[in-house]
Formats: structure tokens, sequence, C-alpha cells
């Protein structure tokens, strides 16, 4: 694929070349930040609370799941072992 372009990479000839782009000064790029920042849906106080107790609860459901299966691999390896002995 010569002179292909795939996201800001030109490759022509087995060399990758990166697309030049325009320079901005300082204070427009800190313009460009804040506009932005302007377009982010930051989410509500209550949707906050309620993402951090579900991620809370999985976290809490995910480490009983895995404390059950490390208790039975646990047990079984024991159990495996003793029948070797």
């Amino acid at each position: 694929m010569f002179g292909a372009t795939t996201k800001g990479t030109c490759v022509s000839d087995g060399k990758a070349e990166v697309a030049k782009k325009p320079r901005v000064t300082p204070a427009e790029f800190v313009r460009q930040v804040q506009t932005e920042g302007r377009k982010i849906a930051w989410p509500t106080v209550p949707d906050t609370v309620r993402m951090t107790v579900m991620v809370l609860v999985m976290t809490t459901l995910l480490s009983v799941f895995f404390l059950g299966i490390d208790q039975i691999l646990g047990r079984t390896v024991k159990f495996l072992l003793g029948l070797a002995a």
C-alpha cells in the first residue's frame, strides 16, 4: 500500500512519515482546551454516587466469587495431593 494514509501516517516506499500538523500558540492551545472542556457532559452528583455504589457492590460480589473459586480449587488440590501420599 504505497501512499496509503492511516491515522496521520503516510506510508510510501516502506517508510512511515508523520503528517505535519499546524502549530498553534500556547494561548490558542489553552482556548482549544477550554472549548473542549465545555463540551464534556459531566455526571451529576446523584449519578456519581450511584456509579460509585455499583462499583463497590460489583467489586464485593466479584471478590466473594473469586474467594469461593479459590477455596474450591485449593481444597481440590489438597484432596488430590492427599490421594497421592
